[in-house]
């Protein structure tokens, strides 16, 4: 262990390098990393493995600070332990348009930062998921290659949020203990004291869901010290509840809520270098704390050379599906894999739902691609997302690759982006689409991340039935499709349902979400393409010379458009069908084809059991919608679509009244 006198000096390099940024920023947050300062020099400078100069070595451990609005303690750690990306000049450009530094940590904007915080208590379940990627990758390629362990900071607003909850009692139940979260125990939030809130007996909540917990000073480098060495040698996953001052070292300010979102002020940062004996201008750090800072950056070197040794060493087998995997690319053949599958669908088109057919694309992906790891929030019978390769995590065997998530779609969503960030597993989840509600901030930030996880949502529309209107999502997707940069498919049938799954997993820079029928479709495709269709978004699944009308639809409408131009054909009034499984994939394409699929019929139709949002983009504002206005309502599927309007027959009225 370093002097108490030189970890002082270390741990205050980072309380003026955070304090001075905010100050020159005029915004930000110096409270938190001036009160968890000493808590993250322990962690850094004596037990994170880890490695500036090679920042992705994937047995790393992880630190994930949940509190992301204390970024500043973050980015000063990785300045200041090396991280060439991670300069001084980025330091002094904190909240700047295009600066490295960003308000709350981004993923992808520097290396040493594993995801995106902000959002309070997501981090806690970003760093459960990794704890699982972990466990998982350890049962599977041992622990020469994958031992590790995940640390988390969180504050009082983390444990507040309701996802935190999720997160703990599922950790807890599995037993992950790699897993260390450290609160920085200030009791103060933007309001005030904590108190004014907020009773909660923390240490009674974490043992109740099967945590071990200490309780440290957190100004204490021996008492920090002694709580991880006891984390490590537990069979839980630990709470170190460390009591901390905010903005520590502020002689006026720290203690009190005006130090947690504000700068400190030229005259209150003067007073604090005087309190804690700090000589050096602002963003300047002393010769010898620094090159001690560069010392611990590099004391894990030689580990990262014995696991490269140990990599090396192993069978190539072994070794090139772990390379694999961590690099994040799908195995030789999954096109081949997909298209076999295709063929087999195109000799005998099946009746079912895009659930069940989801499932059968399953069976075949996951018979290929071991890296995927399937799950449900307890809807797996309903959600078919669990395949004949599957079998269940448990708490003490995770050589399974199926997760039981239990009833936390919050929970789940953010510990699938933690396993995503992780590397070497593909997530994929299960849940009713109406719940998409409850995932949609994880949602969010996985696409904000650009990262590759896959949500199976079933239940897509008033096709529910008899569960009623709270289980029927009718603005689901109009929202999810706001959603920049996430994938949103809503496929046909059973070949478009295999062929969105091809375009989910191979794009490793968005996420996707699958909306599935409950209800049987009759097949849209029956022959066999060897281009994946789906790829560009829309498509035409019928022609028609000098047509009259135009139908557009997704999903269970498209059995319904393609009636309604045979009934429209019978009347002597020509009309094609396009079939639209992702909006977004389409505004990828070129602007030629775009035009060209939407075509020139004067009469423009989109049929989808949702509400119309979105829609113009194909028909116009003067279009015709058949779909939902309002809530749905209980009772069978069929009588939902008959009483809603959703039928070829409105698609025919409405294209005649157009033309008249």
């Amino acid at each position: 262990m370093i002097s108490n006198e030189q970890h002082d000096r270390m741990a205050n390099a980072i309380r003026f390098l955070a304090m001075d940024a905010v100050e020159k920023a005029n915004s930000g947050h110096p409270g938190l990393p001036m009160g968890a300062a000493d808590i993250a020099t322990v962690l850094f400078t004596k037990y994170m493995k880890f490695d500036p100069k090679n920042p992705n070595w994937p047995d790393r451990d992880r630190f994930v600070l949940s509190a992301g609005h204390g970024s500043m303690l973050l980015y000063a750690l990785l300045y200041l332990t090396g991280y060439p990306d991670m300069t001084i000049e980025d330091i002094k450009q904190f909240r700047q348009l295009g600066s490295k530094t960003a308000g709350h940590p981004e993923f992808g904007h520097a290396t040493g930062i594993e995801t995106t915080t902000g959002p309070l208590g997501q981090g806690i379940a970003n760093a459960v998921g990794m704890a699982i990627a972990e466990r998982k990758l350890e049962q599977e390629f041992g622990s020469d290659l994958q031992d590790h362990y995940t640390y988390a900071l969180c504050g009082d607003g983390c444990l507040m949020e309701g996802i935190s909850h999720e997160a703990i009692a599922l950790a807890g139940h599995l037993k992950l203990n790699k897993l260390v979260l450290f609160w920085d125990n200030n009791s103060i939030t933007i309001d005030g004291a904590v108190s004014l809130s907020d009773s909660t007996d923390q240490i009674a909540r974490f043992k109740a869901v099967h945590w071990n917990t200490i309780e440290v000073d957190g100004h204490d480098q021996k008492a920090i010290s002694d709580a991880i060495e006891a984390a490590h040698k537990s069979d839980r996953p630990t709470f170190i509840a460390c009591k901390t001052v905010i903005g520590f070292g502020a002689p006026n300010k720290a203690g009190t809520h005006k130090v947690h979102g504000s700068p400190l002020g030229a005259e209150e940062i003067a007073a604090t270098r005087k309190a804690l004996n700090w000589e050096s201008e602002a963003f300047d750090t002393p010769a010898d704390v620094l090159d001690a800072w560069r010392s611990a950056g590099e004391r894990s070197v030689q580990a990262r050379k014995a696991w490269e040794a140990r990599l090396s060493a192993t069978d190539e087998t072994k070794k090139a599906e772990f390379t694999r995997r961590f690099a994040g690319q799908l195995p030789a053949g999954f096109d081949k894999a997909i298209d076999d599958y295709k063929k087999k669908l195109a000799e005998k088109p099946p009746t079912i739902a895009t659930r069940k057919a989801s499932e059968d694309a399953l069976e075949v992906i996951n018979g290929f691609l071991p890296e995927t790891l399937g799950g449900s929030a307890d809807l797996t019978p309903s959600n078919n997302t669990k395949t004949s390769q599957m079998t269940s995590i448990t708490p003490t065997d995770f050589g399974g690759r199926y997760m039981h998530w239990g009833i936390r779609e919050h929970g789940m969503a953010a510990a699938m982006n933690g396993i995503t960030l992780h590397g070497g597993l593909i997530p994929y989840s299960g849940g009713f689409m109406i719940f998409s509600d409850y995932c949609r901030p994880s949602i969010r930030l996985a696409a904000l991340m650009g990262i590759r996880v896959i949500h199976v949502l079933t239940h897509d529309s008033i096709g529910v039935g008899e569960d009623g209107p709270t289980h029927e999502p009718v603005e689901h997707m109009a929202a999810l499709r706001a959603i920049p940069n996430l994938l949103m498919f809503r496929p046909a049938d059973a070949v478009e349902t295999a062929e969105c799954w091809q375009l989910a997993l191979e794009d490793g820079k968005r996420p996707s979400g699958l909306a599935l029928t409950r209800q049987n479709l009759a097949p849209a495709r029956t022959t066999y393409s060897e281009e994946n269709l789906c790829a560009k978004g829309a498509y035409e699944l019928i022609a028609a010379d000098d047509a009259k009308v135009s139908i557009f639809a997704s999903g269970s409408e498209v059995e319904i458009a393609v009636k309604a131009a045979a009934d429209l054909k019978a009347k002597g009034i020509a009309a094609r069908v396009v079939s639209v499984p992702c909006f977004e994939l389409f505004e990828d394409q070129p602007e030629d084809y775009k035009t060209t699929v939407i075509g020139t019929a004067p009469v423009k139709i989109a049929a989808e059991a949702a509400v119309r949002q979105g829609w113009d983009r194909f028909i116009g504002s003067d279009g015709a919608f058949v779909g939902m206005h309002s809530f749905g309502a209980s009772g069978p599927a069929k009588d939902l679509f008959k009483h809603f309007g959703i039928t070829s027959d409105a698609i025919v009225a409405a294209a005649e009244a157009k033309l008249s």
